[in-house]
């Protein structure tokens, strides 16, 4: 028997022999007959052809991979993305040049033999015998098919791709059989239709059409003669017959088909010879894959629906599954953004935060009452290009779903506390001394009878923004000025487990996945959240207590054959988080602050609009979430690094020595939402009355709320003014808000211990409902 050559390897003689015996197998598995067992060649084949009757008798076609086209609640593209490019089309729909071509260079008897080219095989053999190696293969188209089913169902396994590929008589011996049960079941046409389609053509292409897309612009049915040619000839080697990369080899290779369809009939020889003479004509287009390519900025949106499909259990029971579905691909993905509302989110960003600042900015907007995602967007662009700012972390969301660890959300989540004490019975007239500093209360009641407790040797402390601030104040101006120290005398009064229910019922979860703390400090906003988690919370307000529980997909369709089948998809839920007047009344207490309070620079006009800023300690963040009736959106501005203070710092080409959140994250939101819900109705809120604190001048409150006692005689407004002074515990040129049984930290006059009647206090004669002095009034 010839030994291996030196250089190892089998020679010339072996690789002939050894094809030969595959070659002489194939014609008896056809024939099914066994051979004997003569030497080693034929022990093999025997073996082999016990193997065979024991290979699987069908052989299902593979759902082929193809793109998954994403749009907008109007219909428009957002983004196409697949793991391979193939749009699979009808043989109909595909030039019969490409046709031609494709059987002449490849299977040129293709129409004449069965699954195996027996003349091929031998002319395979005498040719490779001829040049010392393996110079032609005998492969049919048939062979050739199973062989990329085998490649497709093995997708990016790195090892079943090897195992499709791998040259081992095992798996020819396996493709036979299973060409022969595609010839029986399939026919000529369709098994020339499978192949065009799921055959790869280099540069990211998978199939005829998407091959004629990226190198011509044109879809298949339009190529023509020499076009085709090229197509047909890229398929036995895409990398070195690569018409982008090496014009001169590719054309060598089409002329090559092109002379080989002249010598089979197919065109004649002129006609090869003028397509010879033509230039390649190529007409490129860049491969659009991916989120990368989404339109109006929403590359993070677009990677959100991505999420979704690889998480939710609806697409399918296991994370395999999934992911099967999401790379097969095929889907039309209808989702919730709203054009409008989205390039409005963008236009914003861009206005007021570069993407090469040293702090970012993320918005998201969704629709109360639906749960649907109507816009994300951020200022750091989508994409894995660090040297331009990009990322793929999506600021917006939770970590789980492509997020990073979230931010604190400040005062934001303020209202979140306020919610919370008046569903369970606080009045929103409810004052608290607030002063400037203060340590934080203590003990507090906790969930499941736990009690927190502060340090009784170094208690822990806050402290309001301004020295200024110091009360008592009531609910409206403490939620309108932000004040820390009611807020947290608020959550100790009432307790933390019912904000932390209250939270839990609008959807309001840390970014990461932790349990929120039990702690009296969570009324500050020290748990870190996400946009989208803080937009879908006010969206609660904004629907009259109603929490729906955010939605991106609309509608998805896939692809299974010339048919689109409906798919199921995550459906929004929504209950009841509080009742109708807890909700009404909230939004009476944060259209204050956009009215009169810290959110002013996001007012929104004549359109009712409510809200709420939050900054951190140390500005790490600042924050704007807001609504109307229609619509609810939250921006964040910081470092996503945690790293950056936004002190003496430059955002959008404008200098800040502090940023605040009604200062930057405010105007993002009123532009982007101004833009938004252009053209939209514009309803008003279901407001309460909420007395203000101060607004009682029957009881001599001085003169906030009511009209000045100017019609009364001047010793009406004197003592009403001074006896208003005395009880409100106020200076005479008005101090810290007081009330008539606390009083006020800043007064100067200590709390009386008699009482009045109360038409004594509002002066005599026609004095007005309240005595002009300034006692306890607060500005």
């Amino acid at each position: 028997m010839p030994k291996k050559r030196s250089g190892g390897g089998l020679s010339p003689m072996q690789q002939a022999a050894k094809f030969l015996g595959v070659s002489v197998l194939a014609g008896a598995v056809m024939a099914g007959i066994a051979l004997p067992a003569a030497g080693a060649l034929g022990l093999a084949a025997k073996g082999s052809v016990k193997g065979f009757d024991e290979i699987p008798a069908n052989l299902k076609s593979p759902q082929l991979s193809q793109r998954t086209t994403i749009l907008d609640n109007q219909g428009n593209q957002i983004a196409t993305v697949y793991s391979r490019d193939r749009t699979v089309v009808d043989l109909k729909d595909i030039s019969p040049y490409v046709q031609k071509a494709i059987v002449a260079i490849e299977d040129a008897r293709f129409y004449k033999h069965g699954a195996v080219d027996l003349k091929g095989v031998l002319r395979a053999v005498n040719k490779n015998a001829q040049e010392g190696g393996v110079a032609q293969g005998a492969s049919t188209l048939t062979q050739q098919l199973v062989k990329n089913y085998f490649i497709e169902e093995a997708g990016d396994d790195p090892t079943k791709v090897a195992e499709a590929t791998q040259q081992t008589l095992g798996r020819k011996i396996r493709e036979l059989k299973y060409a022969i049960q595609i010839e029986d079941k399939l026919g000529k046409k369709k098994i020339l239709e499978n192949y065009l389609n799921i055959t790869f053509f280099g540069e990211q292409a998978y199939g005829v059409e998407a091959a004629s897309q990226r190198y011509f612009s044109k879809h298949a049915k339009d190529l023509n003669l020499q076009e085709s040619a090229l197509l047909a000839g890229i398929v036995q080697s895409p990398s070195r017959y690569d018409p982008v990369n090496d014009e001169a080899e590719a054309t060598k290779r089409r002329n090559t088909v092109l002379q080989r369809m002249a010598e089979l009939g197919d065109i004649s020889q002129r006609e090869a010879d003028q397509a010879k003479e033509k230039p390649l004509g190529l007409h490129t287009s860049r491969p659009k894959n991916g989120c990368i390519t989404a339109v109006k900025g929403a590359g993070f949106f677009c990677d959100y629906a991505r999420q979704v499909v690889l998480t939710d259990p609806v697409f399918g029971k296991t994370k395999e599954e999934r992911a099967r579905l999401w790379n097969q691909g095929g889907l039309t993905i209808r989702t919730t953004l709203d054009p409008q509302a989205q390039e409005s989110v963008q236009a914003s960003i861009k206005d007021h935060v570069y993407k090469s600042d040293p702090v970012a900015t993320a918005a998201t907007v969704v629709e109360p009452g639906t749960g649907k995602i109507l816009a994300m967007g951020q200022s750091r662009p989508y994409g894995v290009n660090t040297n331009n700012d990009e990322t793929t972390i999506n600021l917006s969301v939770n970590q789980d779903m492509g997020g990073g660890a979230g931010y604190q959300p400040g005062s934001t989540f303020k209202p979140i506390v306020a919610a919370a004490a008046v569903e369970g019975g606080k009045a929103p007239t409810q004052e608290y001394s607030s002063p400037y500093e203060m340590a934080y209360p203590s003990p507090v009641s906790a969930c499941n009878g736990k009690v927190w407790r502060n340090d009784p040797y170094r208690p822990a402390k806050l402290k309001n923004e301004n020295e200024s601030e110091h009360g008592p104040y009531g609910m409206s101006e403490a939620t309108a000025k932000s004040v820390n120290t009611y807020y947290v005398q608020l959550i100790s009064d009432i307790g933390i487990c019912p904000v932390v229910d209250m939270a839990k019922k609008m959807g309001v979860a840390r970014a990461d996945g932790r349990k929120i703390d039990q702690a009296p400090s969570i009324a500050l906003g020290t748990q870190e959240m996400s946009p989208l988690t803080m937009a879908s919370a006010y969206a609660t307000f904004a629907s009259r207590g109603m929490y729906c529980t955010p939605v991106a997909i609309e509608s998805v369709t896939k692809k299974v054959g010339s048919e689109q089948k409906s798919l199921a998809v995550p459906k929004s839920t929504c209950s009841r988080a509080m009742s109708e007047k807890t909700a009404d009344t909230l939004s009476t207490l944060l259209k204050g602050v956009v009215e009169d309070g810290t959110g002013q620079e996001a007012g929104l006009g004549s359109r009712p609009s409510a809200g709420k800023t939050g900054t951190t300690d140390e500005r790490y963040a600042a924050w704007f979430v807001g609504y109307t009736p229609n619509m609810a959106g939250a921006v964040w501005v910081g470092d996503p690094q945690h790293k950056r203070k936004m002190t003496s710092i430059t955002i959008g080409g404008i200098p800040h020595d502090k940023v605040y959140g009604g200062e930057v994250p405010g105007p993002i939101w009123r532009d982007m939402m101004t833009g938004a819900l252009e053209g939209k109705p514009a309803p008003d809120f279901h407001l309460i009355d909420i007395p203000d604190a101060n607004d009682e001048g029957d009881q001599g409150k001085g003169d906030r709320g009511g009209q000045d006692g100017n019609n009364g005689d001047t010793t009406g407004q004197v003592i009403g003014g001074l006896i208003g002074g005395l009880t409100n515990g106020g200076t005479a040129n008005g101090g810290a808000t007081g009330d008539t049984s606390t009083g006020g930290i800043g007064g100067t006059f200590p709390k009386p211990t008699f009482s009045l009647p109360g038409n004594f206090i509002q002066g005599q004669g026609n004095g007005g409902n309240n005595g002009n002095g300034h006692g306890g009034g607060r500005h």
